[in-house]
């Protein structure tokens, strides 16, 4: 298996990121884990261009990019399985304020719908939730 590209957008609200919910089995265990809206760049496709395509397509709205962060380099484990991910982290924005009051949006990929939610950073930051990838976590420090 290869590194995958990826791409994160990071939406705050008052010290809360939106981030979707999974649950399964992840590098730290079992339960649940969270992760910012995002997903694999496709061969020919900027990260800029596929973070605006997977948030239209997972929540159905548009985005407007602030400022490039970063990018993540990690690699886990999950059972016996090694994953490699690199990962190019962006904040973003939604273009339409009323957005920031909706509770739980709907994530669509194909035929699994989660949820993301507003949750308070200092909650990863206390350990109290997961959050993906590794690394993101002290980086939200920076740029919150």
């Amino acid at each position: 298996m290869y590194p995958r590209a990826n791409v994160l957008g990071i939406v705050t609200r008052n010290k809360e990121i939106l981030v979707e919910e999974k649950i399964g089995k992840h590098s730290k265990g079992i339960g649940s884990y969270f992760r910012p809206i995002g997903g694999t760049i496709e061969l020919g496709e900027h990260s800029r261009e596929t973070l605006v395509r997977e948030f239209y397509e997972e929540l159905g709205f548009e985005i407007a990019i602030k400022s490039y962060v970063k990018c993540l380099e990690n690699i886990f484990k999950v059972d016996e399985n090694i994953g490699h991910e690199i990962t190019q982290i962006y904040l973003v924005e939604f273009t339409d304020p009323s957005l920031y009051e909706i509770i739980c949006f709907n994530v669509t990929e194909g035929k699994e719908i989660t949820c993301a939610k507003w949750i308070p950073i200092t909650d990863f930051e206390q350990g109290k939730r997961i959050l993906y990838p590794d690394g993101l976590t002290d980086l939200l420090k920076d740029i919150t």
